[in-house]
């Protein structure tokens, strides 16, 4: 909006140049900055110093991209017109369009000094202290709007809304009853619109959080007719009948709502609470459960939510008849998530699973001799709704067969899961989910260039499925084939994009931005990683931004539940999985690159310095030539990522939408269409400025870690790289509350918290020798550390190698002796110089299972998975690489599709 409209001083401008001074203000609100410039520098070649036109000229600079004059002109204007509120507006405008939201807040303050009653300005300062969460200058901003405007709806539900975020529910729900007795004598008894309806439903909202649910519900009666949403009003009416203990009523209510939506597991918990099997079904509740869902099936016999729960209750034969009759009929139809309905079935129940193996084995016997099911389990007659004359249609054997491979991919047996694939393919070579399978399969074997082959393959046979398009990129970006998968993606990006690329940018392709991170971080370039994963972060703190133009929207149309659930979806918008992982992931790469600068330059690095050095002054030009080469086609390529472009590979690709012909040059670089832009020139293709350009690793990861243990406490992860990140910063508070989260957190014995322990412990001591910790610091450690080590540790008379000793044998006794905790207990030994101790943990005869298990490779899939035996092999042939091949060959017999395990056996030998 224009900043407000002059005031009459002393720097009144001629009414000429005053009436050109308000069309800049109307330039400005409708966005015609080029006209509005033109007119500002016609006003400064007769006044060049006045102030709030050089303001508003560089107001106009700032929308056409010229940011830095667009500075300097706002500042010369502030200095020309310290008390002018135009001046202060627009300063506060440049600031907020540069999202520094403190300084804008700052600048419209001091604008208000000088026009306490500008209701513009007061809105959008009301704006920013919403964005900044400062809910005591909301209040007032709003309360001073509405003082103003009183007769405006805006004005009281906004001072509602604020009341209500400041916790004042009482107040809160006055103004809005207030505003609703205007209301009755404004309009007709029977006229209602939707923005009366919602607020009636928050106001109903901020009572209900009060506590007081007899009067939410006497409210939300007494506004029945009101209320345009009559299934949020019944939703609403039901919890509340619940937690007022009217479980008659409240039972009534949701019973109406299953008629809805029969499908609805809310509306089943629901009803489970209503006639008291909200606990544990076990018992003597369990005939009363499995009554209450025969007649719910009997009612609603088209449920699939409805037949699925009870099986996940019920077992032995009864279990073995319900789920015969969901199996068939599954199976008929042709449903391809099935399995994944009944995976937390096969968790929860080794019984269950092999119920279902059995039941589906005799299926497909009984398919391939005679083409029909065997009798029903429960003895009645089976249904004849998918079947002919002639037996089964020909797709139920084949659905039977990608069933059967899903159940041996989860069991972890891939022979016979891609026995039964190929089988599967082999009878219905055109049907895209049996090749997603195959890969899935591979993926979970370990060899990912097959499980490439497999998804790329049924990819080509959909051109169009943008799914399947996605999830062939992500298996290339595993398989570490990242200028493939970026040629794939582009497929399905804009045709009329000069560069793809960004445009997944655009998008904000998260998923994307994290698998090419994880790639180039296997791939040790580390710098394009944090490429991406600086992508991901802003792609939050844009999604934040985006908020901004809600606070005036949602008030406006009336959506004020939908409103306070952004806000505080926003407050912890952070928590989400995508930034935790990422945060993790950078965090990580930060402490590598922190801990390769303190270790200095490898021996390579050291010769290739010195060979520089020997090199003559000619000689060292043509190697600075060559290495700028180098690094120009290494750009070129980055900015060309599949080499040409994407469509260009395949003619009638997805992005070639209009069958056109892909033009090239003779060299094979695409020419230049006639109308779209130049690709921009990526001039950081490698990610430097995220590595070389830092100057405190450890800060960066703070930034990115902090979020993440304010907005995701339970993430244990994010602790243990606290600890690690803290110790490093010397922050030994932080490091220390961090350690005690993570303890907290994790069942006793844990080995990570042990690394985080040791490495909190030995630094602090050696903080403390060398008298580098503050006195008040060394304090309030000292009061905590009994939280944490044992008192013979503490009073001295056992060392950190035995209390790492001792952690071991607890360890051991809970069961928590896996792969992974001993080679880190036996990291920390060996890095304490007791070399003998960590050889003897992972060698010695009774430890020898943690390599050649008793019960075989069956033994070490129970305690380690394929990802993590990858990771202890990598570091066990860093630090132990006597012991490392026998690891690998017990990974081998337990893991043999996998390719990582291969590669090592074959380069033994």
């Amino acid at each position: 909006m224009a900043p407000a409209a002059p005031v009459p001083t002393g720097r009144e401008l001629p009414s000429k140049e005053a009436a050109i001074f308000k069309s800049i203000l109307k330039f400005y609100e409708h966005k015609q900055y080029r006209k509005g410039l033109k007119n500002a520098e016609q006003i400064l070649k007769k006044f060049p110093e006045h102030g709030e036109t050089l303001a508003m000229k560089g107001l106009f600079l700032s929308h056409v991209d010229r940011k830095e004059e667009a500075h300097e002109f706002i500042k010369k204007g502030l200095k020309n017109d310290l008390r002018s509120h135009i001046c202060w507006h627009v300063y506060g405008l440049l600031h907020r369009g540069d999202k520094n939201y403190d300084e804008a807040i700052k600048c419209y303050i001091n604008a208000l000094k000088f026009d306490k009653e500008n209701i513009q300005i007061i809105r959008d300062l009301s704006l920013l202290q919403i964005q900044m969460r400062n809910y005591e200058g909301f209040v007032d901003s709003r309360y001073q709007l509405f003082k103003l405007r009183a007769t405006q709806r805006m004005n009281w539900v906004g001072l509602a809304i604020a009341y209500h975020l400041l916790g004042k529910l009482d107040t809160a729900e006055k103004i809005l009853t207030s505003f609703e007795e205007t209301l009755k004598d404004s309009q007709d008894g029977n006229t209602v619109d939707f923005e009366q309806s919602e607020m009636m439903l928050y106001r109903n909202m901020i009572i209900e959080e009060t506590g007081d649910f007899q009067r939410a519900l006497d409210d939300l009666e007494a506004s029945e007719k009101k209320i345009l949403d009559k299934l949020t009003f019944r939703e609403i009416k039901a919890r509340l009948l619940v937690k007022l203990g009217r479980i008659s009523d409240a039972e009534q209510v949701y019973r109406g709502l299953l008629k809805l939506n029969p499908d609805s597991t809310a509306y089943l918990k629901g009803l489970y609470t209503c006639v008291g099997l909200d606990g544990e079904i076990n018992g003597d509740l369990l005939p009363k459960w499995l009554e209450l869902h025969a007649e719910l099936a009997a009612q609603y016999p088209r449920s699939g939510v409805i037949a699925r729960v009870p099986l996940s209750y019920i077992s032995g034969e009864e279990f073995k008849v319900k789920v015969d009759v969901v199996l068939r009929a599954s199976l008929r139809k042709g449903v391809p998530s099935l399995f994944v309905s009944l995976k937390d079935i096969y968790r929860a129940s080794p019984e269950k699973a092999q119920i279902i193996e059995d039941l589906i084995l005799s299926y497909l016997e009984s398919l391939n001799k005679s083409n029909s099911f065997p009798p029903r389990i429960d003895g009645e007659e089976d249904s004849h709704k998918y079947r002919d004359s002639s037996g089964e249609f020909p797709t139920t054997v084949m659905w039977v067969l990608y069933f059967l491979a899903q159940h041996f991919d989860l069991k972890r047996n891939p022979t016979r899961a891609l026995d039964y694939i190929n089988r599967a393919i082999e009878h219905t070579p055109t049907l895209v989910e049996l090749y997603m399978m195959q890969a899935r399969i591979y993926k979970h074997a370990g060899d990912m260039e097959e499980a490439v082959t497999a998804i790329n393959f049924g990819r080509e046979l959909d051109l169009q499925d943008r799914f399947i398009n996605s999830k062939c990129t992500k298996y290339m970006l595993r398989a570490g084939q990242v200028e493939r998968a970026e040629q794939t993606i582009t497929l399905f990006t804009k045709a009329e994009s000069p560069d793809p690329l960004a445009d997944l940018v655009d998008m904000q392709c998260m998923w994307f931005a994290y698998e090419s991170a994880s790639a180039h971080n296997r791939a040790k370039r580390y710098g394009r990683a944090l490429k991406r994963l600086h992508q991901i972060d802003r792609h939050f703190s844009d999604i934040y931004d985006d908020q901004f133009d809600f606070h005036s929207y949602c008030p406006r149309k009336g959506t004020l539940r939908s409103y306070v659930e952004l806000l505080r979806l926003e407050d912890k918008l952070r928590d989400q999985p995508f930034y935790t992982h990422a945060a993790v992931s950078a965090t990580k790469l930060y402490l590598k690159l922190w801990e390769l600068k303190e270790a200095g330059p490898s021996e390579a690095e050291k010769k290739a310095q010195e060979d520089a050095q020997n090199l003559s002054s000619s000689e060292l030009k043509k190697a600075q030539r060559k290495a700028r080469k180098a690094e120009l086609q290494a750009a070129e390529k980055s900015n060309t990522p599949s080499g040409t472009s994407a469509s260009q590979s395949r003619p009638g690709s997805a992005s070639d939408k209009h069958g056109e012909k892909n033009t090239q040059t003779q060299a094979g670089q695409p020419v230049q269409k006639k109308g779209v832009p130049a690709a921009p020139v990526d001039e950081d293709p490698e990610g430097k400025k995220f590595t070389d350009t830092i100057v405190d690793y450890l800060n960066e990861a703070r930034k990115f870690l902090k979020p993440v243990n304010d907005m995701s406490p339970s993430n244990f992860g994010a602790w243990i790289l606290s600890v690690l990140l803290n110790v490093k910063r010397g922050k030994f508070i932080l490091a220390i509350r961090a350690l005690l989260r993570a303890k907290a957190l994790a069942p006793q014995p844990d080995a990570q918290v042990l690394q985080a322990e040791v490495s909190f412990y030995q630094a602090y001591k050696a903080a403390v020798a060398n008298s580098s910790i503050a006195p008040t610091v060394v304090e309030v450690i000292e009061s905590t550390l009994d939280e944490i080590f044992p008192s013979s540790l503490l009073s001295g008379s056992t060392d950190i190698a035995g209390y790492i000793r001792e952690f071991w044998k607890r360890a051991i006794g809970a069961g928590r002796d896996t792969p992974r905790a001993a080679l880190i207990v036996a990291k920390e030994l060996k890095l304490l110089g007791d070399d003998a101790a960590a050889q003897k943990l992972l060698d010695t005869e009774e430890k020898k299972w943690v390599l050649e298990p008793a019960g075989g490779w069956e033994a070490l899939k129970a305690v380690v998975t394929l990802e993590e035996a990858v990771e202890v092999h990598e570091e066990m042939a860093e630090h132990f690489r006597d012991i490392a091949p026998r690891f690998a060959g017990r990974s081998k017999a337990a893991w043999p599709l996998s390719a990582y395990f291969t590669n090592v056996e074959r380069n033994v030998e």
